[in-house]
């Protein structure tokens, strides 16, 4: 492949420009990656932990990737770091701060300074003032009296020019053709001189008995997703990758196929070293615990372990990224395949999250998880970058792609230290792993 073009001569081209993204608490680019697939640019990711940002660099060669956290971060250098990629203007943020303080009733939540990450993506809204932006987080944030907390942040929205979607809602991944069950808590604005998008439609349905489909699909289970996986034995401790041209893809399965396509079509086009795909490394299970997996039944959970065992036929359960040494160093609890006698592998829960096969993790199996477990699902964040798209009039088809420059997969492999080092920020930002971790069921 032909390096890409510069920048500045892709935005100047003839070409319908594409819509630049700017997103913040990135982690590895599970909504970068969506909204690249409905034909978004992303200009640029702001994410402080250096073993994510490492990853969303290889993945996204041609952004700015920035390692800070956003309370440290002005808008100006936003806009410095977008220039120099050749990115003027931005269309449209998102992202899902992290919220962990509720105060007393009567009291403004904002104000609470566990909620800051909340208050810095409403400043940099403010300030940027991007035509739409997309606020994600826990489904739980809208229960109970943290509901109030939702309130206050629509009136500050409202208050600095942007009309919010209403009724905000929950929506569950599995219902956009994910296979995973994954509710998120979506909030979309509007500046108020832009035209007006809507949710995205449910395009699939639990396949419940006696339940009718006329418009829709059912969902999709986790074989429809990972079968062509199922085969080709895990790599325990060294992972060698499998290469591309071997893998037979099914209907669904092909939209997350080595070389971009169908769902993914509107990617740019990557330009890997090696052509093997990586992450289908697993653990070695004692012969006790494979006879316990397999006496499981499909759905339900193994007693001893706590491990949810995969049904075929139905969507995987919520994967989970479970927590570093600062927060009790649990690892979360992988499932079990559910003809294998296993836990699934980080490859096959990509597919399960809608990663397609050319989207690489690091290449440690915990950091691996832990960038699944934190991230959204692409084809369902893909699903609402489509509804923007169609808000800013935009014909898909009239975009282009490029082919990316090659970039070290030396990023895939780096520890906390060598990618702190990579960014110039500090190791310690996020707790590092202890070894002696248990399991969170």
């Amino acid at each position: 492949m032909q390096p890409i073009m510069s920048n500045a001569s892709r935005h100047i081209s003839n070409a319908v420009q594409r819509p630049v993204v700017v997103d913040l608490f990135s982690g590895a680019g599970g909504m970068s990656l969506g909204f690249e697939a409905a034909g978004f640019d992303i200009g640029a990711s702001i994410e402080i932990d250096p073993i994510h940002s490492a990853v969303h660099e290889f993945n996204f060669p041609y952004s700015a990737t920035i390692c800070k956290s956003i309370s440290d971060l002005k808008t100006s250098d936003i806009e410095k770091e977008l220039y120099k990629k050749g990115f003027q203007g931005v269309d449209v943020i998102v992202g899902g701060p992290p919220c962990q303080g509720f105060s007393q009733i009567g009291k403004r939540q904002l104000d609470d300074p566990r909620n800051s990450l909340v208050f810095e993506y409403l400043r940099i809204v403010r300030d940027i003032r991007p035509k739409y932006f997309v606020f994600e987080n826990v489904k739980g944030m809208i229960l109970g009296d943290h509901k109030a907390f939702v309130e206050e942040l629509v009136e500050e929205f409202v208050h600095i020019g942007y009309i919010i979607v209403n009724p905000y809602k929950v929506l569950n991944a599995a219902d956009y053709g994910v296979a995973q069950n994954r509710h998120r808590f979506i909030l979309i604005g509007i500046r108020n001189d832009q035209k007006p998008v809507h949710y995205p439609d449910q395009t699939h349905i639990g396949n419940k008995k006696g339940q009718t489909v006329l418009f829709h699909q059912h969902h999709i289970g986790s074989r429809t997703a990972i079968q062509d996986l199922e085969d080709i034995d895990v790599f325990i401790g060294v992972d060698p990758g499998i290469p591309y041209d071997t893998i037979i893809y099914g209907d669904y399965s092909r939209n997350f196929s080595f070389i971009p396509s169908k769902e993914f079509a509107l990617c740019h086009r990557r330009n890997r070293f090696s052509s093997v795909i990586y992450g289908h490394t697993g653990a070695k299970h004692t012969s006790i615990s494979q006879e316990r997996f397999l006496a499981t039944e499909w759905g339900d959970t193994e007693a001893i372990s706590r491990f949810f065992k995969l049904h075929p036929d139905r969507p995987s359960n919520t994967l989970r990224a479970g927590t570093d040494s600062k927060r009790g160093a649990y690892t979360a609890a992988r499932p079990i395949h559910y003809s294998k006698p296993r836990c699934i592998s980080i490859r096959e829960g990509a597919r399960l999250h809608s990663f397609p096969d050319w989207f690489q993790f690091h290449l440690t199996t915990w950091h691996g998880f832990r960038q699944l477990g934190n991230s959204v699902a692409p084809l369902f964040a893909k699903r609402i970058g489509t509804e923007i798209i169609r808000g800013l009039g935009i014909d898909p088809s009239a975009l282009k792609t490029y082919d990316l420059e090659q970039i070290d997969e030396q990023l895939l492999r780096m520890s906390m230290l060598e990618a702190s080092r990579h960014f110039g920020v500090s190791s310690d930002v996020i707790g590092k792993r202890d070894r002696k971790v248990r399991v969170e069921v």
